[in-house]
């Protein structure tokens, strides 16, 4: 690597085509520790492009071994990754156990004023804000002087606390 460094390509050639040996016995070995399907050449030409993308970073002072053999883990990690491990279950086999609970779009705005109260005050605050007066999550921030994602975060804990609420859960 320190003479493919300083520019021989024979020498780089043959540290390509040494590594691509040396690759493709670790690949095979992870593949068969793995059970997994995926094409050692793809792994291997993955991995030596990144070693000649980044042989600049490889400190000619360092052992090359570890470095090289680095780059090749987090190359057979990427590929296990991209693989993944799914498994494809028809959704019609769960249907019965996903019905959704039905939303009540018609709850009365004097029902949701009545229990109001029971939420602490930044949270009371933007909820009347947003959900009954109508004001915009950016409006609301600035009546309070709360960053818009503290008010998301505000609206979303209240409107849970206050469905507890007027269901009897809290």
């Amino acid at each position: 690597m320190r003479a493919a460094n300083a520019g021989d390509e024979a020498a780089y050639a043959r540290l390509l085509k040494g590594l691509a040996i040396e690759l493709r016995a670790f690949v095979r070995g992870a593949l068969a520790r793995s059970n997994s399907a995926v094409d050692v050449e793809d792994i291997v030409q993955e991995t030596l492009i990144a070693i000649h993308l980044k042989r600049h970073t490889w400190i000619d002072t360092e052992p090359f071994g570890p470095w090289m053999r680095a780059i090749a883990r987090h190359k057979f990690i990427d590929a296990m990754r991209r693989i993944g491990r799914r498994v494809h279950v028809p959704i019609e086999d769960f249907e019965n156990l996903l019905s959704a609970e039905e939303a009540n779009p018609d709850t009365p705005r004097s029902d949701v004023e009545k229990h109001l109260p029971q939420l602490p005050d930044r949270q009371r605050g933007v909820v009347q804000s947003i959900a009954l007066d109508g004001r915009s999550i950016s409006e609301t921030a600035k009546q309070f002087a709360m960053s818009e994602g503290a008010v998301r975060v505000a609206l979303h804990r209240g409107v849970k606390t206050l469905a507890g609420v007027m269901r009897g859960a809290v």
